[in-house]
């Protein structure tokens, strides 16, 4: 029995690792497009793309509409996650460059471990709260090292914090959602309401990808693909199994990848800050990751973290 538990945790890790690459180069995707596509174009356009490919795979395996005690987290989910934080992220990075941008995102993770401790009754453990610590100083230095390059503006500080704070909350509603139905339905229905919430953004769609080069197109059909398709489904796949608070932390090796992508996509070579902040997040992760404890079964899990708000 430990073995098939250890077998699933592996799984979600996995899938975990997957949302978190994934994710991080969605930062450097949404640079490039934003030379061509509006904030509220890219995210119609990005989510347009994954809500096409999220519902031929739906249909294929013939999972069909979400339990009916789904569809609050679901409408939540979607209308923040997928509608709010991606027109303020969007927006946000056309004022700070993509590593700044990472890292204001990152206080995204603070503010879900303390609303799923509070609302999911899923406590605050210390090696959560030490994780949480060592990952949040990682993810400072690392946009530290990245923030010379760009402008820190206001304005772009702000919508990343807004796009945080739709994030946090739209977890905490999404998790409940996962115990009455699947990965794949949850992030389905969520990507169908966030793109009915982008549609006032069908006009600039349209208009400015007949003036786009083909490069930029090809970066909205990515982000919808990846990074929204296969990342948020992963992302929901793993939160069944796991709490709130551990899935968000995990988000901290964000910045140290989005460095490591523009080296490597941008010819932007990495400093000795970027470096060990980079080392510092994975280390958070890694802290909270670990467990003192007996492992329990995934299922047993779920019904023990989640008490569905009222």
């Amino acid at each position: 029995m430990e073995q098939v538990v250890r077998s699933g945790d592996r799984k979600a890790v996995l899938a975990a690792a997957v949302t978190v690459v994934l994710w991080a180069s969605a930062f450097v995707f949404i640079r490039a497009a934003g030379e061509d596509f509006s904030p509220g174009a890219l995210a119609l356009g990005r989510l347009l793309t994954g809500a096409i490919a999220l519902v031929i795979i739906l249909i294929i395996r013939g999972e069909g509409l979400p339990a009916r005690g789904a569809w609050r987290g679901i409408l939540v989910s979607g209308v923040l996650w997928f509608g709010v934080y991606m027109v303020a992220l969007n927006w946000g990075e056309q004022h700070v460059d993509a590593g700044t941008a990472a890292m204001v995102i990152n206080i995204g993770p603070i503010l879900i471990a303390v609303l799923s401790g509070l609302v999911l009754k899923e406590g605050f453990p210390a090696r959560l709260m030490a994780g949480i610590a060592v990952a949040f100083a990682g993810a400072v230095v690392v946009g530290m090292s990245n923030s010379s390059g760009g402008s820190a503006a206001v304005l772009g500080v702000v919508l990343c914090l807004t796009a945080a704070l739709a994030w946090a909350v739209a977890v905490v509603a999404q998790k409940p959602a996962l115990v009455h139905a699947s990965a794949l339905q949850v992030t389905t229905g969520g990507c169908v309401i966030g793109t009915i919430a982008c549609l006032p953004f069908a006009g600039q769609l349209f208009s400015e990808a007949a003036r786009a080069p083909l490069s930029s197109t090809l970066s909205v059909v990515y982000l919808g693909v990846f990074p929204t398709a296969l990342a948020f489904t992963t992302w929901a796949y793993a939160l069944s199994r796991t709490t709130a608070g551990k899935m968000g932390v995990t988000t901290y090796a964000v910045p140290a990848l989005v460095i490591l992508m523009a080296w490597i996509a941008l010819d932007e070579v990495p400093g000795l800050l970027a470096v060990l902040g980079g080392l510092l997040c994975l280390s958070g992760v890694a802290i909270t990751r670990s467990r003192a404890d007996k492992p329990i079964e995934p299922e047993d899990a779920v019904t023990q973290e989640v008490s569905t708000p009222t």
